[in-house]
């Protein structure tokens, strides 16, 4: 792998050493996301990403979006388009590209009051904005962008760069609910990275919505990337809570639909999620689902366990319906 892709990995992976050149990563901790894959992923990304002939990315399923900051800054992408359903994480999306420094200076003002208080007000502080996000949730227009929106935003961010484990979680409430981290010096601006990402959002479509929502943006000279979130692993596994909503076996009966639908048009389409083999060998549910595609395992770190010893290698799924 060349040096200025293992560079761009490393930077989205908050891996970045003195001398390397710098490239924006996801400005959102994010369970599941892929920077850990990116080694995996490079060489079956379409060829056809390089020579220009693939104009269009789209992610239907963004989260944090390190395969979005991966592909627009490596390859000649005029265009990208990315959804979620989460309307807290599309939100701050929008924030970025449209008022990022309007953001930054509400980040500051959060930072400076976490930095001059002990960790006893930390804590109070910490529970404050995430009580008053909670509370202000019901009311709030998501329709309308405006103020509250980039206020809101400014909200999430403290949160998720000051929660246990940079964790983003819902309750069925649709309230986020992750504890306190404990944090001593965490980076909650991150002013240059914000930035460079705002930049990178400027020819990019956000949408929040259903995948489905997507298709209408999808042709032949699309490359499509879905990560949906994962069938659990097994029955006490199932740490699938990005929104209200969750992603039931239903959602990926109409997800392989949509795949076969984005297959059609003739764009390159690329799917990952985690191996049901992994705890029984006998479930065959996703290579039956996608039998007509290319299907293919490659090792990846479980880092979302509460037990410890569980966590370690295990199989994940990429399915392709191209090998080139």
């Amino acid at each position: 792998m060349k040096k200025g892709r293992q560079n761009l990995i490393k930077s989205i992976r908050g891996r970045r050493t003195k001398g390397d050149e710098e490239y924006a990563k996801p400005f959102f901790k994010w369970a599941g996301g892929k920077s850990q894959l990116l080694y995996e992923f490079d060489p079956r990304f379409p060829k056809t990403l390089e020579t220009g002939d693939l104009v269009r990315y789209v992610e239907p399923f963004v989260g944090g979006g390190a395969v979005f900051f991966y592909i627009v800054q490596l390859y000649p992408i005029k265009e990208a388009v990315i959804c979620d359903v989460n309307s807290e994480l599309i939100l701050t999306w929008k924030v970025v590209k449209q008022d990022v420094k309007t953001l930054i200076r509400l980040l500051q003002e959060l930072q400076d009051a976490y930095d001059t208080r002990t960790e006893a007000e930390r804590l109070n502080l910490f529970y404050q904005v995430r009580d008053d996000l909670n509370r202000e949730k019901q009311s709030f227009d998501y329709n309308t962008y405006g103020d509250h929106t980039i206020q809101r935003a400014s909200q999430l961010l403290f949160l998720n760069r000051t929660c246990f484990n940079g964790l983003f979680r819902l309750n069925s409430k649709g309230e986020f609910n992750v504890p306190f981290g404990k944090y001593k010096n965490p980076n909650i601006v991150q002013e240059k990275n914000l930035l460079m990402a705002s930049n990178l959002l400027t020819h990019t479509t956000i949408i929040q919505g259903d995948f489905t929502t997507c298709l209408e943006y999808v042709d032949r000279s699309s490359f499509v990337y879905l990560d949906p979130p994962y069938r659990p692993l097994n029955k006490t596994s199932s740490f699938t809570s990005y929104s209200q909503e969750g992603f039931s076996e239903q959602d990926q009966l109409r997800l392989r639909d949509f795949y076969g639908a984005v297959a059609n048009t003739g764009a390159k389409v690329m799917l990952s999620n985690s191996d049901p083999r992994n705890e029984d060998p006998a479930d065959h549910f996703f290579d039956d689902l996608y039998k007509d595609f290319l299907i293919e395992r490659v090792l990846a770190k479980r880092f979302i366990n509460s037990v410890g010893e569980k966590r370690g290698d295990i199989n994940e799924l990429i399915i392709r319906n191209y090998q080139d």
